[in-house]
């Protein structure tokens, strides 16, 4: 990171290691402070961020906090219901100026606040339950009240007389007690049990609550929903839950009561549309989907390449900045000096019913924190240990399998991508290895279309699929560029979310020695605490997992550019017409030696480039454009380690495809 002033936090990181110690520091990616506003819930930040992708997480985004722009607006929040503009179509940015006190807005403009307070006006229901209770009363309490989410509160932990309601412990939504009805189901428990359980242990923990403030528009709040996939969101102000906001409550806010009922709105809006009848029955799939469904009958492989390259301005004895700092040496090309680790492991592990045996294809990039250098601390054992543990895991699990006995549960589900985060994580502390490090673990499941993963922290994955832009599929048309225009339909079609407490202040598994307690630890967080989710994977895609350096220092529009340029190189694509793919496919030629070949000069290319574009002063990066977003001035590229994973999904493997090339060997020798 660059020199200066505003960047050079040695002294102070040094006074604070002495009067607060080790464990209080905000430790950062690079050796360097950097501020941000902060939007705190029980310790809980928000920041801007340039990830702009939908991420449906497990539960209620516990895994995660967002980065968005959540400046508050200049909407008041003691706006008249009766000045908002129903129809979102209407009014322009005029309807906001003058100063008539009956002025229009649109509906995605109206303050939250409003919504709660004409929300408890028309019925009153308290959204609150005791910790201590079961899942079938929580079942009750949201029925009866038609609820979808409720605070979680500890009654026995009244802070003073003026909040004999309980001190709020966390957030349970009705997601999250179908989640637990599901899981019990699968472990062939009892409904007693199950319904028996207390909701204390499902919860949202209080510190990864996502909420909204008051003067936040509905807009604003929409935005925050749709990109966390949540269900609800709780109103805070100064330090109290004033209520729960749904879609469905933004909603109804822009119907006044005569539009809810009497005859006119039923014989309008109702009336044609009850009522189904007997023969009806569901549409067969659209064609444009019935070829890729087609292709889900049969499994589907994944050949992997990796490339790494370190930070350039890094050698044996130390690290520089920049340029002037680092010297008159050759930048760095040495792998062995990466703080960046990585591990994949194809291992054999038994399926769901514990019946059968399949190969299960993982893998994992790490990212160490530079800032232990200055206290000492080698930054790259941390996440190489990490990697190693969790590919000692994996092959441990597959030992294990042939010693299985008949009603041993321990191996008979596939072990999540966060099992494995924790479990590593557990055997670097055992083994007192200090230092702190991100971590992003996936998991391939050919059988079933799925990649699964678990990322804590700035690393990352994006899926890059071709998409036929005549047809709308599960993805946007790229509505920008004429289609005569397009060179191709490669789109980004998942970018995962990133966890940072503020700008280059990312979520980190660390270890200073001893127990933190999590109110304590500015940075710290378990794998628990990591966006965990899943999502489809096709014939085709390319996968691309990898550390900061990459998504710093290289647009993901160029990602995407480098990997079609690939694609066109190596003959997977001719032109930008997927139709000569679909034909090769139906003939039974799936590439897949050449893939496996070829798969690594992709993420090499990236690196080259990530390499480039760090060394470059005058370009705009991703780095650069967060950080002024985050009144930081800086320019041109960050020099980082850079460390990338590419998967390219494939119809055959490859042990499959050089079975049928020997074969046809052979019939020509005879």
């Amino acid at each position: 990171m660059a020199s200066g002033s505003v960047f050079n936090a040695r002294k102070p990181m040094e006074r604070l290691l002495h009067s607060r110690g080790i464990h209080k520091l905000l430790l950062t990616k690079k050796s360097t402070f950097l501020s941000s506003s902060r939007r705190d819930f029980a310790s809980s930040s928000f920041v801007k961020s340039y990830n702009s992708s939908t991420t449906r997480t497990y539960g209620h985004c516990r895994h995660f906090s967002t980065l968005l722009d959540t400046q508050p607006t200049k909407s008041s929040a003691t706006a008249s219901k009766d000045s908002v503009s129903i129809d979102n179509t209407h009014g322009s940015d005029n309807d906001n100026k003058g100063t008539s006190p009956t002025k229009r807005r649109k509906l995605s403009e109206v303050p939250i606040s409003d919504v709660l307070k004409a929300k408890h006006t028309l019925r009153w229901v308290e959204p609150v339950i005791c910790q201590s209770a079961t899942v079938k009363e929580a079942v009750e309490v949201c029925i009866e009240g038609s609820l979808s989410g409720m605070m979680v509160i500890d009654r026995a932990a009244n802070i003073d007389s003026s909040r004999e309601r309980g001190k709020v412990a966390g957030l349970l939504t009705s997601r999250d007690l179908l989640r637990i009805m599901s899981a019990g189901f699968k472990e062939g428990q009892s409904p007693d049990k199950i319904m028996n359980k207390t909701v204390l242990d499902f919860m949202t923990p209080i510190n990864q609550v996502i909420y909204a403030r008051p003067e936040e528009t509905i807009g604003m709040c929409r935005t925050l929903m749709a990109k966390l996939g949540v269900k609800c969101l709780p109103v805070l102000s100064n330090g109290r839950v004033e209520g729960l906001i749904t879609a469905r409550d933004m909603s109804d806010f822009g119907l006044e009561a005569k539009d809810r009922g009497g005859k006119k709105t039923f014989l309008k809006h109702v009336s044609a549309r009850v009522g189904l009848s007997s023969n009806t029955s569901m549409a067969e799939p659209p064609e444009y989907l019935q070829a890729h469904l087609a292709l889900q009958q049969t499994p589907v492989f994944a050949n992997v390449g990796v490339a790494e390259i370190p930070n350039p301005f890094k050698s044996h004895r130390n690290v520089g900045i920049n340029r002037r700092d680092f010297g008159p040496d050759e930048v760095a090309d040495d792998p062995d000096l990466s703080e960046d680790a990585y591990f994949v492991a194809n291992v054999e592990l038994p399926d769901e019913n514990g019946k059968g045996k399949r190969n299960v294809l993982y893998a994992g990039v790490a990212d160490g924190v530079g800032s232990w250098r200055e206290f000492g601390v080698d930054p790259k054992e941390f996440s190489h240990r990490l990697m190693e543990e969790c590919e000692n895991i994996l092959q441990e699990a597959s030992s294990e399998v042939g010693g299985l006995k008949k009603g041993d549960e321990k191996f008979r589900r596939m072990i999540t991508p966060a099992e494995v985060m924790k479990q590593a994580y557990e055997r670097v502390k055992s083994d007192n290895i200090i230092g702190s490090s991100t971590a992003c673990i996936a998991l391939f499941d050919g059988c079933r279309h799925q990649l699964h993963f678990s990322n804590l922290g700035d690393c990352g994955i994006i899926v890059l699929r071709h998409i036929d832009s005549s047809v709308a599929g599960a993805l946007k048309r790229n509505r920008v560029t004429r289609r005569e225009e397009r060179q191709s339909d490669l789109r980004v079609a998942f970018v995962s979310q990133q966890q940072l407490r503020s700008f280059n202040h990312p979520y980190q598994l660390g270890w200073t020695g001893e127990d933190i307690d999590s109110e304590e630890s500015t940075s710290f967080k378990n794998a628990a605490d990591s966006c965990t989710t899943s999502i489809h994977i096709r014939r085709g895609d390319i996968i691309l997992m990898a550390t900061d350096g990459l998504f710093d220092n290289v647009d993901i529009d160029d990602i995407a550019k480098i990997s079609l340029k690939w694609e066109q190189d190596n003959g997977f694509i001719k032109g930008g017409d997927i139709i000569e793919r679909q034909k090769r496919w139906s003939k039974g030629e799936s590439m897949t030696l050449q893939s496996v070949e070829q798969i690594s000069d992709l993420t090499k290319r990236l690196c080259d480039l990530a390499r480039e574009n760090s060394l470059d002063s005058s370009i705009d990066s991703p780095f650069a454009i967060l950080a002024k977003e985050n009144d930081i001035m800086w320019s041109g590229g960050m020099p980082d380690d850079c460390t990338i994973i590419g998967f390219h999904v494939v119809g055959k493997s490859s042990k499959e495809d050089m079975f049928e090339v020997s074969e046809l060997s052979d019939d020509n020798d005879s």
